[in-house]
């Protein structure tokens, strides 16, 4: 009986062995515990540049000249809603202050 469970242990041991020497000569990562690992995950090459690189800056953000005249017209368009009645409310004459204050 005993030599049954030594014959098991030398082959469980040639097989770690088979094993490591595999990963080492192929540059696999021996992984005998069988747990979820982020290897395959981090050995993929990083495309965020690439990804980066196909889109065009953004001139909106740096450019103050864009900046002031998309404010300007923001205003502009409020001013418009406001002469129509269409602008937002004074502060506390929302819908909210209105509810609130129908129960009283």
């Amino acid at each position: 009986m005993s030599s049954g469970g030594l014959k098991s242990m030398v082959v469980a041991a040639v097989t770690q062995g088979v094993a490591e020497a595999r990963a080492r000569i192929f540059g696999h990562v021996l992984n005998p515990t069988g747990k979820k690992s982020a290897h395959k995950i981090l050995r993929k090459k990083i495309i965020g540049d690439k990804v980066a690189q196909w889109y065009p800056h953004d001139i909106r953000k740096d450019d103050p000249l864009v900046m002031a005249r998309l404010q300007q017209e923001r205003l502009s368009k409020l001013e418009m809603y406001k002469r129509r009645g269409k602008g937002p409310p004074k502060k506390g004459q929302g819908k909210g202050a209105m509810k609130r204050n129908k129960g009283k």
